[in-house]
């Protein structure tokens, strides 16, 4: 395998673990935010209190929150980044493995735009629903 192939697939790796990191991160934006927001607004003050005491570690990403989102943010920056610089860059020759590279590149845009989404929905909840709601 030449020099080139290899390190087109660590970049294609690399882009896949950060778009999964990504998720994870935007994820933990959603459960200090925008969740217990959602559901107070919905009048499950009750269901939010037993999450609260089910899984007492939500209280502490919404007291980091203002970090929690600098972190998530800079994370889904370097993915969105990363995805926009390996945006042409080739596959390899063999039919299947071109295949699945061109499925993987699809399946990390996707994870980045997902975790884009919930990071904007989080944001919103913890930082602008106060002016508007």
């Amino acid at each position: 395998m030449s020099e080139k192939a290899d390190n087109t697939k660590n970049t294609t790796n690399t882009t896949m673990w950060v778009a999964f990191f990504g998720l994870f991160t935007s994820l933990g934006t959603i459960l200090c935010c925008a969740l217990p927001a959602l559901l107070v607004t919905l009048g499950m003050g009750a269901v939010m209190a037993g999450l609260v005491s089910a899984a007492p570690w939500i209280t502490v990403l919404s007291t980091y929150k203002v970090p929690v989102f600098i972190v998530t943010g800079i994370v889904l920056l370097v993915s969105a980044l990363l995805q926009w610089r390996g945006r042409y860059a080739p596959c390899p020759v063999d039919p299947v493995q071109a295949k699945l590279c061109r499925v993987m590149r699809r399946f990390s845009i996707g994870i980045t735009a997902v975790s884009i989404v919930l990071y904007l929905v989080g944001f919103f909840f913890a930082f602008l629903a106060v002016y508007f709601l």
